[in-house]
């Protein structure tokens, strides 16, 4: 196959173009009129040569010539659109070529864009951790001590008690008369049942805009006004009447009110020891854990340098295979407009043509 030196459209215009023809210089008068027209030759059946279409195999140590010089390629194109070849044939053949030899460069490029893409998720992770170790310092460091009455609720604990301790004493004075033998065990029984209002969780008289049921009535008095009548009656045999009902009007008011005043201070005293030993911790807390988390911070931004390092590294190494495959993808499209971009102009010719211009244009 002979090799097209000139463009397609250069061919088609030299086909066309005029040509004076040669006439003795002796005859004067017919020297500007016998020139020569150019004569179209009758349509007849021509064969055009079968264009190198074979498909690049990756085994095919041979790189077809056609490839390499872009002339070629454009000679191939006329030829194809000259033809009854299809340009999808020539086409296949090229992407074919470049896809063998980009390969291995796409192998690689993907290897290591992986690779940076897990640095990058590590990193990621480090830094969402970094920013929740300073969030949890900053609460830290920004958290105050929550005041309490620790030493007032153990003062008033002690005091209730004492009161509750003098009721059992003065109840076991008031009935030790009458009872020599077993005073102490008989008092305490009394103290027992005066104090049975400690059950109820809170006060009747503390309770606002409740109605009080008689039966409600009868179980937070009931009991401490039965104990203090029993003291009573026992301190009229060795005290006076006066003295007797003072002894049970303030037997009795012990009952209602001390042992409710006991169980409340100790419901503080427990709230109270509970906010006392958070603020121990949270002074503790705040040498400790703040030392931990900022040496796990300088950690783990330790680590983030190194593995941008490492980062940087694979994308130095990446920037070589990619700049190729770069290249090679261009190259490829560049080549594959050139085909079509000849093979169009051909084929757009092609019936425009006799048979005879079409040898003239392939010699």
């Amino acid at each position: 196959m002979s090799q097209i030196t000139m463009s397609f459209l250069d061919k088609v215009k030299n086909l066309f173009s005029t040509k004076p023809a040669e006439v003795p210089s002796s005859t004067e008068d017919t020297n500007d009129a016998n020139i020569l027209q150019p004569t179209i030759s009758s349509p007849e059946v021509i064969t055009v040569p079968n264009a190198d279409n074979a498909t690049f195999s990756p085994e095919m140590d041979i790189i077809p010539f056609w490839l390499e010089n872009e002339d070629a390629l454009r000679d191939e194109g006329v030829i194809f659109g000259l033809s009854e070849s299809k340009a999808e044939e020539k086409i296949a053949s090229i992407r074919n070529y470049f896809a063998h030899q980009t390969a291995e460069l796409e192998k690689t490029v993907e290897y290591h864009s992986e690779k940076i893409g897990e640095i990058n998720l590590l990193i990621e992770q480090k830094e969402t951790r970094i920013h929740e170790l300073t969030e949890k310092t900053r609460v830290l460091e920004n958290k105050e001590r929550t005041d309490h009455q620790l030493l007032r609720t153990a003062i008033g604990v002690t005091l209730s008690l004492a009161m509750c301790v003098g009721n059992y004493y003065l109840i076991d004075e008031s009935i030790l008369k009458n009872f020599p033998q077993n005073h102490r065990v008989i008092a305490l029984g009394v103290f027992l049942a005066g104090m049975f209002n400690l059950f109820n969780p809170k006060s009747l008289f503390h309770e606002k805009d409740t109605k009080i049921s008689w039966r409600q009535l009868l179980e937070e008095v009931g009991m401490p006004l039965a104990a203090s009548v029993f003291v009573f009656v026992q301190a009229l045999e060795t005290q006076s009447v006066l003295r007797s009902i003072a002894l049970f009007l303030f037997v009795f008011f012990l009952f209602l009110f001390a042992g409710k005043l006991l169980l409340s201070n100790l419901t503080v005293l427990k709230t109270d020891s509970g906010i006392w030993l958070d603020n121990l911790r949270l002074e503790k807390d705040k040498v400790n854990k703040s030392k931990e988390w900022e040496e796990e911070i300088e950690k783990l931004k330790a680590e983030i340098d190194e593995q941008r390092m490492d980062k940087w590294k694979i994308v130095d190494t990446l920037k070589f295979p990619e700049a190729e495959l770069k290249r090679l993808n261009e190259r490829r499209e560049m080549l594959v407009k050139l085909f079509e971009s000849e093979f169009n102009l051909a084929r757009s010719y092609r019936e425009k043509l006799t048979g005879k211009q079409i040898q003239d244009i392939l010699k």
